[in-house]
């Protein structure tokens, strides 16, 4: 697709600002999809002006939620959701650029990733349309290892291979030195424990934690010295019986589950100051969305996955992710919401394996992805 140019003499400029002006034309833009803003801004200069002034000021753009479906024929189909203005889009890749031999899977917010022996691919781009590819590690065949994006390094860790001596090895890629480094084993903390199933992962451009969802128990992993710190607690609630964690922008926030499985009294979350271990408890979910969280016919609620990136956070029930639970943090104060999952209420869906992610998403990156023609846009609906 080429760049968008709609030519417009200063007359016809003129014209439309004298329609569509100021305030009017902001709180229009703060209703209207983010995908149909990138033309709108290149009306005439009055509503570029109005977009950019409607996103900074009225409404802003929050991160999108991605679900990611790999079809038995290996097919990929991406479809999104924008909180900004509650709509669905289906994303339409072309193609995708990996060897599909197993399922985009995803860990963590931002990464979606491809592990075969083919090797890595993998994506941390707002829409995936940049893709790295890294030889496959020595010990390649993991069910379910941790894998993760650390500065210049990718970690593989863990993950269930049949053998205990194997279970807790680490490998770390160094994408400067295009490398393999076999590092320091996980702690013996997770013998038990060595898959994403019992595993939270959180990381930021240093470190990465690795907690117990269970117990709240956190070792940290520094690549650069290949070195791994803890134990740490960090459950801030002795009734917690389920927790992840995440980086919400700089700050390590922990949600928690309170009660049990079959008896959930609610969900909280903390934000952690990880130099001395203190928790400052910044949000508590509302009742109605908890009984969203749970599912419709579901008496329990046994874990929870986490998606955060800025001030943003998505929460859905792991076993059952029919309703996606949205959180904006906001100095301290927590704006809660909820949307049905667009992808698994589609019965053509049905038998797909599903991935989610979330993304920060501006003007910027869709105006650069409708010109790459390697990706366009359809709507699908309104919430």
């Amino acid at each position: 697709m080429k760049n968008i140019e709609i030519g417009v003499s200063k007359e016809e400029e003129k014209d439309q600002a004298s329609l569509f002006h100021g305030d009017l034309l902001e709180k229009i833009f703060a209703h209207t999809p983010l995908i149909d803003l990138v033309c709108a801004s290149f009306v005439s200069k009055t509503w570029k002006f109005a977009v950019l002034s409607s996103l900074s000021n009225v409404n802003k753009v929050k991160p999108w939620l991605l679900v990611h479906t790999t079809s038995l024929a290996k097919k990929i189909t991406t479809h999104a959701f924008d909180p900004r203005s509650n709509t669905w889009v289906e994303i339409c890749h072309l193609p995708y650029p990996i060897k599909k031999i197993s399922p985009i899977q995803s860990l963590g917010s931002t990464l979606i990733y491809e592990f075969s022996s083919e090797g890595l691919f993998f994506s941390m781009d707002s829409l995936y349309l940049v893709w790295q590819h890294i030889p496959p590690p020595k010990n390649v065949w993991r069910v379910d290892p941790i894998i993760v994006v650390v500065g210049p390094y990718v970690i593989v860790a863990g993950g269930n291979t049949g053998f205990w001596d194997d279970s807790l090895t680490v490998e770390m890629y160094d994408m400067e030195a295009s490398h393999w480094f076999t590092c320091k084993s996980m702690p013996t903390t997770f013998k038990n424990s060595s898959t994403t199933t019992w595993l939270s992962v959180a990381s930021n451009q240093q470190m990465m934690y690795v907690m117990e969802k269970a117990s709240g128990i956190t070792h940290i992993f520094t690549p650069k010295t290949k070195t791994w710190s803890g134990p740490y607690d960090l459950q801030p609630d002795p009734s917690a019986y389920f927790s992840v964690i995440g980086f919400s922008g700089d700050d390590l926030i922990i949600v928690g589950l309170l009660g049990n499985p079959e008896s959930v009294l609610t969900l909280k979350i903390w934000k952690i100051d990880s130099q001395v271990i203190e928790f400052d408890e910044i949000g508590e979910i509302p009742i109605e969305l908890l009984e969203k969280l749970k599912g419709e016919d579901c008496y329990f609620l046994s874990s929870i996955t986490l998606l955060a990136t800025k001030d943003f956070f998505y929460l859905y029930n792991t076993s059952n992710p029919a309703e996606i639970i949205f959180c904006e943090i906001n100095e301290k104060k927590c704006k809660w919401g909820s949307v049905k999952n667009l992808v698994l209420n589609d019965e053509s869906k049905l038998g797909e394996r599903m991935a989610l992610s979330c993304s920060s998403v501006g003007i910027a990156n869709l105006q650069k992805a409708m010109n790459s023609r390697n990706l366009k846009f359809v709507a699908k609906s309104y919430v």
